[in-house]
């Protein structure tokens, strides 16, 4: 990597462009304005009489402005924020009583706190300020970081779940990915792949992991929708698709299956709306194929009329469909079809139009074909 010249060095100091819009800077705005006025009056009628300072700090203030600008942000979430304010007035009360002089206590105070912040995971900007505030006024007792530390970073967090719910902003926002989302069909990377770049990048990043993961998968959806052009579901499907009832006997389903060579079959009502899918799987599964042997025999039995009036053994569609299917409308973007065809092996996705009637079906293959259908055309 070649070396920055002093004018890329310079321009560096340029602060970035903010990509939000005006209505969304307008609800940061006025979130902090009423959760500082929220944590005030409440610590105002907590200490009735008392100077300002005495319920009300500034780092609070910093608080605001990323509980409420950015909730998304790791240093904004609850734990980040009252345990960050928190533990450093008690870091900052107890450097200003071993340390004397403010001079050395100070960054002490400081270097302490953020240590502490990073130990319990908590790491908060403003709990840097908390501590030093608490070494530049003297704080000699624990009442500073009761009260308007903590106190003040509880009530503000309260704030901020009220405030960013209603608002439509999610908050506390997950940092801990439980259940990681598979990556789409010709995703250049998969989850372990982001975990193993953050490892190696060694820097705490303003953005939480899942975050930063769904952003490169939506740029990546981006590119393609880029790269395919205006293609909608309707342009792929195969038009008119081979369909049966709920009580299209089995060997009439196989045997359509078999005949014109496909792995699925949409099961639909009298008005053409989806009620299922029987699929390869969905005969081999009720055929009982956990062996490689009689393979044939098992499922020539399933398909087989038992022609008793009172059986266990399943003769129609609807006894061995699949009934939650994944379907995507017809004026739907292809591209948009990744993610579901990656959950859970799906092969077959049906296309539905506005009122959930069967218009088509779009499969694995009809999909990449329209993926590389433009790679000759060039890009704009």
């Amino acid at each position: 990597m070649s070396r920055p010249n002093l004018a890329d060095w310079l321009k560096s100091f340029l602060p970035a462009p903010i990509a939000v819009d005006a209505k969304e800077r307008v609800r940061g705005v006025a979130g902090a304005a009423i959760g500082i006025l929220f944590v005030a009056s409440i610590c105002r009628w907590i200490l009735p009489g008392m100077p300002a300072g005495a319920w009300l700090v500034a780092p609070l203030g910093a608080s605001a402005v990323l509980v409420f600008a950015v909730p998304a942000s790791p240093l904004a979430q609850p734990w980040a924020v009252v345990g960050g304010n928190g533990l450093s007035a008690i870091v900052g009360v107890l450097c200003s009583l071993a340390i004397g002089d403010p001079l050395f206590a100070g960054p002490v105070a400081v270097a302490a706190a953020i240590s502490a912040m990073f130990l319990l995971r908590c790491l908060h900007p403003p709990g840097g300020a908390m501590a030093l505030l608490a070494v530049l006024v003297h704080a000699r007792h624990g009442e500073f970081a009761w009260l308007p530390a903590l106190m003040g970073s509880v009530l503000l967090v309260v704030a901020g779940v009220a405030y960013n719910t209603v608002t439509g902003r999610r908050y506390p926002h997950s940092q801990v990915v439980l259940h990681p989302a598979p990556a789409p069909i010709g995703a250049r990377f998969a989850s372990s792949d982001v975990d193993a770049v953050l490892a190696r990048y060694n820097q705490v990043l303003d953005v939480s992991r899942d975050d930063l993961e769904m952003l490169l998968q939506d740029a990546e959806m981006e590119g393609y929708r880029r790269r395919m052009g205006e293609i909608l579901c309707a342009d792929v499907m195969s038009g008119d698709p081979v369909s049966v009832e709920f009580g299209t006997p089995l060997r009439d389903a196989w045997d359509l299956m078999r005949g014109r060579r496909i792995k699925a079959l949409p099961v639909i009502d009298r008005s053409r709306r989806l009620v299922g899918i029987v699929t390869l799987a969905d005969f081999m599964r009720h055929a009982g194929i956990d062996r490689q042997h009689d393979i044939g025999g098992r499922l020539r039995a399933l398909i087989r009329p038992d022609g008793r009036t009172h059986s266990d053994k399943p003769e129609v569609v609807g006894q061995i469909m699949t009934r939650q299917v994944r379907v995507a409308s017809a004026d739907r973007h292809v591209a948009e079809l990744m993610p579901l065809f990656a959950e859970g092996g799906h092969h077959h996705i049906p296309i539905i139009d506005g009122d959930g009637r069967l218009v088509g079906m779009i499969t694995q293959s009809d999909f990449v074909r329209a993926l590389y259908r433009n790679d000759d055309v060039p890009a704009a």
